[in-house]
């Protein structure tokens, strides 16, 4: 395993193709409401990630035919994108894209709400994102990677939610998909000692019933096999000297949990 480590002016490309789709994101979220087609999400993600020069990551990847993976209430990840697929008041919405920045990729998740939507389904949207907070506790230079997983794990299964076992995180930098794979779930190995320069997706995928999934026909969308509720929540993370840094956050989120942290103070 060869797990890249960048260099100031490779994060510095990171940091500005990151910014760019937390905004991307923050953007795309406030348009969804009930009515919209898949097709016409993703036509809008695409303007907006090329209106800042930049190209969708996900389009043709592997053969992927949208520029954003849009997955609905028991779709775990890579939902395509259709004029058939109809965003329908109280379902889950989840976004999964990046955009690739002079050479430098992207990546992040968040799960949306339509409308009024169950406490069930909104507890797990919320548990799910706080689920990424409590891995990154452990995002330290000289701490383990698998540290991160097992955090995430122990609090999802805390709930008696199931954490996807199929899918993983991974490193993100030149490529979209580089070294190392970062499990959700709980591992018996340490893995990898973290070191400054890493640049991390991790992006819990959580299932409100079983943890298992099946690939649909379309050979690309992931659903929960029981059919049960599944969200998403993924940023970029960078290791340094100190705490991570969160890459994919917008100043309003950033703002967020700087409240967050002095509520609890």
């Amino acid at each position: 395993m060869s797990v890249s480590i960048k260099s100031e002016r490779e994060i510095g490309l990171m940091r500005e193709a990151c910014k760019i789709i937390a905004k991307v994101h923050q953007d795309l979220g406030k348009e969804l409401k009930p009515g919209m087609s898949t097709l016409e999400v993703d036509q809008m993600a695409e303007e907006m990630i090329r209106s800042f020069g930049c190209i969708p990551n996900f389009k043709n990847y592997n053969g992927f035919p949208g520029s954003v993976c849009i997955s609905i209430n028991e779709e775990v990840v890579h939902g395509i994108p259709s004029a058939d697929r109809i965003i329908q008041e109280g379902d889950i919405v989840s976004l999964d894209m990046g955009c690739i920045y002079k050479g430098y990729h992207s990546d992040a998740a968040r799960t949306h709400a339509i409308g009024e939507v169950s406490d069930a389904a909104r507890l797990l949207i919320e548990r799910t994102r706080q689920s990424f907070f409590e891995g990154i506790k452990y995002a330290r230079q000289g701490n383990h990677l698998h540290q991160i997983s097992n955090a995430i794990s122990d609090y999802c299964e805390s709930f008696g939610y199931g954490v996807v076992r199929d899918l993983v995180g991974h490193g993100v930098g030149q490529k979209l998909h580089e070294d190392p794979q970062i499990p959700n779930f709980r591992q018996d190995s340490r893995g990898i000692r973290l070191k400054k320069g890493m640049t991390l997706a991790i992006e819990p995928m959580v299932n409100a019933g079983t943890y298992e999934v099946d690939w649909m026909d379309d050979e690309w969308t992931v659903i929960a096999r029981d059919h049960s509720l599944s969200a998403h929540y993924e940023n970029t993370v960078l290791i340094t000297d100190a705490e991570p840094e969160i890459l994919t956050l917008t100043e309003e989120e950033r703002a967020q949990m700087t409240e967050g942290k002095e509520r609890q103070v």
